[in-house]
């Protein structure tokens, strides 16, 4: 996508108000990128080049918000790795840096949830919560890239995004269950190859067969 002059212009405003420190710049590089991806994937193509000055407020005006909430809640930085394709090391995983910044900060996410237990219902009535359970989790890591508004149940996943698995993101999703697949590594609750193990949000290690799960994905992800 090209940018159109409008759009130039923002971005030029936004980079000189919240150039001051680095956290605001973080949160400038994110707004930035949400109206970008939010330009590309909802506006019709005729609107694109030259941006509509309405579409454009409106977009800047969400993603602000979403940017807002995630400074509270969400990390904004955390470990790379060069290529593609995320890399797990002592239960953490370490972003791609060729991976958009919505998905860099999904796994950023994740990560913070390697301390949390399993908890029923956890994570649905708020991003912030104790504990979480399989669409908590998936819920928490979508929020903190700005792909949903709230938090959502397995069954309202399998109806999320565009069908079928996404170049970065992909959800499976069935009555019960829900994993995700971020940048090549699976994010579960259930370690699926050992069910004696502990049930949380972790990073597994190890594939799990999609049979009987829909898969989904965030459009243009």
């Amino acid at each position: 996508m090209t940018m159109g002059p409008r759009s130039i212009s923002a971005a030029k405003a936004c980079s000189r108000r919240l150039s001051a420190d680095s956290t605001n710049k973080d949160s400038c590089d994110f707004v930035l990128s949400l109206v970008d991806f939010l330009a590309y994937v909802t506006v019709p193509e005729e609107l694109i080049y030259p941006v509509n000055p309405k579409v454009l407020l409106g977009l800047t005006v969400f993603a602000l918000i979403v940017a807002s909430v995630a400074a509270d809640i969400f990390p904004v930085s955390g470990p790379v790795v060069s290529g593609k394709v995320a890399r797990l090391r002592f239960g953490q995983a370490a972003a791609p840096k060729k991976a958009p910044l919505l998905v860099r900060r999904a796994i950023w996410a994740a990560n913070q949830l390697r301390s949390k237990p399993y908890r029923y219902g956890g994570g649905h009535k708020s991003f912030d919560d104790r504990g979480y359970d399989c669409s908590g989790t998936i819920s928490y890591v979508l929020g903190a890239a700005g792909l949903i508004g709230s938090p959502m149940s397995s069954t309202e996943f399998r109806s999320y995004g565009q069908r079928g698995r996404g170049r970065w993101i992909t959800i499976y999703a069935r009555e019960g269950h829900t994993f995700a697949v971020i940048a090549g590594l699976r994010l579960d609750t259930t370690p699926y190859d050992n069910y004696t193990g502990r049930w949380a949000p972790r990073w597994q290690t190890t594939d799990r067969p999609p049979r009987g799960f829909e898969a989904r994905h965030p459009v243009g992800l």
